[in-house]
């Protein structure tokens, strides 16, 4: 009696077989597979971050000027969990933008400080989106308006709210303008410091709150 796989894929499980061509053995495709290949990420894009205030967000800038805004991998969103992702911002809604042609006209035109969606949390908190650049907008990912949990589930990059396309006499000021990776992490170095701080001096107080009114019991059982 045969007995079935629980794996229903594993008939279609690459098997290599032994193949010679003039004279010469041909090896297994697997013999060239690499665990740590290099991302689509890794091999496309610069990674560039924009903060606004204490919040991180992510710049995915490709060799043609595509840009991909993004949520920084530390955007307190996802420890939070994503609930809605809404790109009518309230006097626009950026889902209806429309682009024609080559060059992408009639795109709506966008600044760093722009909102490009609003993104709302399991916890309730509610996040505007900056466009992180100055450029044209050329596409939101609506699919994040049905699925919004995407963000938290897809790699790098894939994730994104939007494409922009920048202008190349921009390009340059645009970079300046935006952190590098090393510049992202002492940022976040230095924000963190600085809660840690704050965390620190909010349970001293708490500390002598609770301090105080013992003293006093203790006043006035001496008296």
């Amino acid at each position: 009696m045969s007995v079935q796989s629980d794996d229903p894929l594993e008939p279609f499980y690459f098997e290599h077989e032994d193949q010679v061509i003039c004279g010469q053995s041909v090896s297994p495709i697997t013999d060239g597979f690499q665990e740590d290949y290099p991302s689509v990420v890794d091999r496309f894009f610069t990674r560039y971050y924009y903060f606004k205030g204490d919040v991180p967000y992510q710049v995915l800038y490709h060799s043609n000027r595509i840009c991909l805004v993004c949520l920084a991998p530390d955007h307190p969103a996802l420890c939070q969990g994503i609930s809605t992702v809404n790109f009518d911002i309230g006097n626009v809604d950026r889902s209806q933008n429309v682009v024609k042609g080559k060059g992408k006209k009639g795109g709506m035109i966008l600044q760093a400080e722009s909102t490009l969606a609003l993104l709302t949390t399991d916890t309730g908190e509610t996040f505007k989106v900056p466009s992180c650049i100055r450029g044209k907008l050329v596409e939101v990912n609506t699919a994040l308006v049905q699925e919004p949990k995407l963000l938290e589930q897809l790699p790098e990059g894939a994730g994104f709210f939007a494409i922009l396309l920048p202008k190349i006499e921009n390009c340059d000021a645009i970079k300046a303008s935006l952190l590098t990776q090393e510049q992202y992490e002492e940022r976040l170095k230095i924000i963190k410091e600085k809660k840690s701080k704050i965390e620190i001096s909010d349970d001293k107080q708490d500390s002598l709150r609770t301090e105080e009114p013992l003293q006093i019991v203790q006043i006035n059982l001496e008296t």
